[in-house]
């Protein structure tokens, strides 16, 4: 997911909390979080606070965010029960979260 990620416009990966921890960013507002090294895989993601409670709901490997705020962040653990395009969909969500905090000047800066 961390080469989905970085193909977003504006994205960057940084290793801010050490190498183990893959942080992407937009704005320099985090949107996706990974951990590659973890088994399972797994992927934090801002989310709108409905939507985060109806992924939890649907899949037993969207969990809370782990170390983040709860209401607004899920981890996804990717042990391949979530499709792919599902995964894709939920960063897609992030990012854009991200990006429609963004002042005005900076998200002109994105395209």
């Amino acid at each position: 997911m961390s080469e989905f990620a970085s193909q977003l416009p504006g994205a960057v990966e940084e290793q801010p909390f050490g190498p183990d921890v893959d942080v992407m960013k937009v704005g320099g507002k985090i949107f996706a979080i990974l951990a590659p090294g973890a088994v399972p895989e797994a992927i934090s993601l801002k989310c709108e606070q409905g939507l985060a409670l109806e992924l939890r709901a649907r899949y037993d490997a969207v969990i809370p965010g782990y170390h983040l705020n709860k209401r607004l962040w899920n981890t996804v653990l990717l042990d391949g029960s979530i499709p792919d395009h599902e995964v894709r969909e939920m960063v897609n969500h992030s990012y854009e979260q991200v990006v429609a905090g963004l002042p005005k000047s900076a998200r002109g800066t994105l395209g």
